[in-house]
């Protein structure tokens, strides 16, 4: 509770969380939620994972589609993104994203047990997805992976580049290794053009210290991929320049999952559900339908515990 007289705390755009639906998290800090409720009860949860640097709001599309399907779809601002607290683009721990990303989800199973849960995850939010399902491989009904961030561009992280990381890390961690190319998130410019109108994208550059984040969230999924015996489709452009689709197909190829795909869309870019008009029809009919899919196939066993 806060002391009488005090004002209330308020996102980085200057809004009191008073008037802003959020959770908060472990570290007390507000971030920003948006929730898709079908009009009546819903048969499934799906929660939506936002990339580096932007977040929650451009899912809206997908999500609608999704409560169409009566799924109830929810999602949070990472902590340092859009309207949630925290240093814009900067993380001590990776491991925080996936730990606010479970508390989530957990505050919505307490509220609507019994139901299955999937996952959607883009580029960054697609490593969170995907490191979440591995922590609670029994807790998802399925997770969808669009231009997921699965291991970094050999191109740029060459050994050389990754050891001088490690040293200018340890002497300047908030020097920047420049900031995200926006000509790389769609075909689309309108896309474009709205991608860097958008004032809730963070549009600076990216710290030593949060690609050394993102370097270790990559080295941890190689590991876990081995293990991985959950549900998932892949989607990813082959002319992706910020995820590279090499880690899709090794992902595809590696873990011993019997319930996998991977469709490659020729030419796109990164955001496949921000490129060229087909393109973005054409994802949001195969997440929905996989979707859709998975809950038939769940819905039997859910039933049998609730």
């Amino acid at each position: 509770m806060p002391e009488p007289g005090a004002s209330p705390r308020r996102s980085p755009q200057g809004i009191p969380y008073t008037d802003l639906q959020h959770i908060v998290n472990a570290d007390g800090l507000h971030l920003f939620c948006r929730y898709w409720e079908p009009t009546g009860p819903p048969s499934g949860l799906v929660f939506i994972a936002h990339g580096a640097g932007e977040h929650c709001g451009p899912y809206d599309e997908i999500a609608q589609r999704l409560k169409d399907l009566s799924l109830l779809v929810f999602a949070h601002d990472h902590v340092g993104h859009g309207q949630s607290e925290g240093d814009r683009m900067n993380i001590k721990d990776f491991q925080l994203y996936i730990r606010d990303s479970l508390q989530h989800i957990d505050m919505m199973k307490s509220r609507y047990p019994n139901l299955p849960v999937f996952i959607v995850g883009h580029s960054m939010g697609g490593a969170i997805s995907i490191l979440t399902a591995c922590e609670r491989p029994s807790d998802f009904a399925g997770v969808v992976l669009i231009g997921p961030l699965v291991q970094m561009n050999p191109d740029s992280a060459t050994p050389f580049k990754v050891f001088l990381a490690k040293i200018v890390n340890h002497v300047l961690p908030s020097l920047s290794l420049g900031s995200i190319n926006s000509k790389w998130v769609s075909r689309d410019q309108t896309q474009v053009e709205a991608y860097d109108a958008d004032e809730l994208n963070f549009h600076g550059g990216m710290r030593v210290s949060f690609g050394m984040q993102m370097m270790g969230a990559v080295a941890r999924i190689e590991r876990e991929i081995p293990s991985i015996r959950w549900p998932f489709l892949l989607l990813h452009g082959d002319a992706d320049k910020l995820c590279d689709i090499r880690g899709s197909k090794m992902m595809y190829e590696n873990a011993p999952s019997s319930d996998k795909q991977l469709k490659v869309y020729e030419g796109a870019y990164h955001a496949l559900h921000r490129d060229l008009p087909e393109v973005i029809e054409s994802v949001l009919k195969e997440v929905t339908s996989w979707i859709q899919e998975h809950l038939s196939a769940s819905t039997p066993s859910q039933q049998q515990t609730s």
